[in-house]
């Protein structure tokens, strides 16, 4: 997602319109997670738009539309592969990842049904698989039939850390609904191909403070506990030569920049020197506007 209210300030400036937050957002972050074409395939102008925003550098990940992946699972949907492609053909250049999001039903049973797929779809792209199924995380034989596959069909595999949003008491309703929504899966950090994705759920900064201010008697590790392991891990991958995807979320995204930001300085301080990563910063938050009313005394 690139478009968020909260963002006004730090991402896009006061005064941008609705309309040109996407080019705004592509002159601090490099990449994006397209979520809307799961649920729609966009309109071609909408993607035309989508292209003339970003530069030639700006990377999008872009869902499967359910309606492959959930809904005909991934099975006699040739028209669809080929309608959607051709709308997103603009893009192609500018597309990172095109992610296949799994639903929690797709078992190790359907593993040659994914296999066939990844023979379907275009050649020549980066996919990514993202599987929510328990037994593609239980370390036994359907996992390394997974992971063997996608290495060898040379597709990464997308790594969801869900640990910090859950880590959280329902303490709110955006907790709430992001403990509703979002998928609890150990985290196996594997790279099965160049491009690994890691979609980190944190928490909003601050959250810690405001449940030690309630008297919350046994406080859960912060964003930065949980993040420690992917300092390593993300610095490991850089060094081998992968160019991974870091995605950062909040329960209401209302400050996922600002996290993003944090997490991604303290990986570039941890390998500043062996790799040089870009400097990236939001904008300075200019304070409120005040009016100033001449009046006259009597």
């Amino acid at each position: 997602m690139w478009s968020h209210q909260s963002w006004q300030e730090s991402v896009y400036g006061r005064e941008t319109k609705q309309a040109e937050r996407l080019a705004r957002y592509a002159t601090i972050f490099n990449t994006v997670e397209g979520n809307t074409s799961f649920y729609a395939t966009p309109a071609p102008q909408t993607v035309l738009n989508w292209h003339s925003a970003t530069p030639d550098d700006f990377r999008f990940t872009f869902k499967l539309p359910q309606s492959i992946t959930h809904q005909k699972q991934l099975q006699d949907c040739n028209q669809e592969l080929s309608d959607f492609f051709r709308i997103m053909a603009p893009l192609i250049d500018k597309t990172g990842i095109w992610k296949i999001q799994l639903p929690a039903h797709f078992g190790p049973e359907q593993l040659p049904v994914l296999a066939r797929f990844l023979d379907q779809v275009p050649q020549g792209l980066t996919y990514g698989v993202e599987v929510r199924h328990l037994a593609f995380f239980a370390k036994g034989d359907a996992e390394r039939a997974l992971n063997r596959l996608l290495i060898d069909k040379k597709v990464n595999r997308i790594i969801m850390d869900s640990r910090p949003v859950f880590a959280l008491p329902p303490c709110n309703e955006a907790i709430i609904d992001a403990h509703k929504k979002k998928p609890r899966v150990p985290v196996h950090p594997i790279a099965t191909a160049n491009n690994p994705v890691v979609r980190f759920i944190g928490q909003a900064d601050g959250t810690i403070t405001q449940l030690t201010q309630q008297g919350t008697a046994a406080l859960p590790k912060d964003n930065d506990a949980f993040f420690t392991h992917w300092l390593a891990q993300l610095s490991q991958w850089l060094e081998e030569g992968r160019e991974p995807y870091l995605f950062i979320h909040t329960p209401d995204n209302q400050t996922a920049p600002e996290l993003a930001i944090r997490l991604y300085q303290k990986l570039h301080n941890q390998i500043a020197d062996r790799i040089q990563l870009a400097d990236i910063k939001l904008l300075e938050k200019k304070p409120p506007e005040t009016s100033t009313q001449m009046g006259l005394n009597w």
